[in-house]
């Protein structure tokens, strides 16, 4: 005889199997963050540019925001306030650079003041106008200089992959891309 108390033995209900893979909503405040991606993509950016302003670099201002996000990955509540997870995101980013100078300097050197960063923080990220003065830069250059500082900055290709789209070698590649850089720093020297 089969005895139902036990849940082991108890009769499956669909119904209510079903209805445990629906997605539950949850209620957000109109200043929280609706997902860790909107959280993300909101901070994203501060993050990077306080790294980037203490390291000066962008290969560690990249692997820093990158551990500060995974440091606040699990802590972080999505349904707190914008100004709770910006905060929480700056003490974060603290932590991950003092560990940082740690690491490569045997020093704790701490340059992240949270009372102080908080309002740089805080602040809308602010339009820049350097793709428009990039794109006055490559105008004057000569076609083909523009065309391997695009591909290779601007686009992101590899020096390999540059060269085959412009159906050059890699090392004719790199001697146009040496000589565009020259070109566009003399006439941006030119400007000044």
């Amino acid at each position: 005889m089969t005895d139902f108390a036990h849940p082991r033995h108890a009769p499956v209900d669909r119904a209510h199997d079903q209805s445990s893979t629906i997605v539950r909503l949850h209620s957000v405040g109109a200043d929280a963050y609706a997902s860790w991606d909107a959280i993300y993509r909101d901070n994203v950016e501060r993050v990077y540019r306080t790294m980037y302003s203490r390291v000066g670099n962008r290969p560690d201002a990249e692997d820093l925001t990158a551990e500060v996000f995974k440091a606040a990955l699990k802590p972080l509540r999505t349904s707190a306030s914008v100004g709770e997870v910006r905060a929480y995101l700056l003490a974060t980013a603290r932590t991950v650079l003092a560990s940082h100078w740690r690491r490569h300097y045997g020093a704790e050197i701490t340059t992240i003041d949270v009372d102080i960063d908080r309002a740089a923080f805080d602040e809308p990220l602010a339009d820049s106008d350097a793709p428009q003065r990039v794109r006055a830069l490559l105008g004057e250059l000569p076609d083909r200089c523009a065309q391997i500082l695009d591909l290779r900055f601007l686009q992101s290709y590899t020096l390999g992959e540059a060269a085959k789209a412009m159906n050059i070698s890699p090392g004719n590649a790199k001697v146009l891309q040496h000589r565009a850089l020259r070109k566009a720093a003399q006439l941006r020297g030119a400007d000044r």
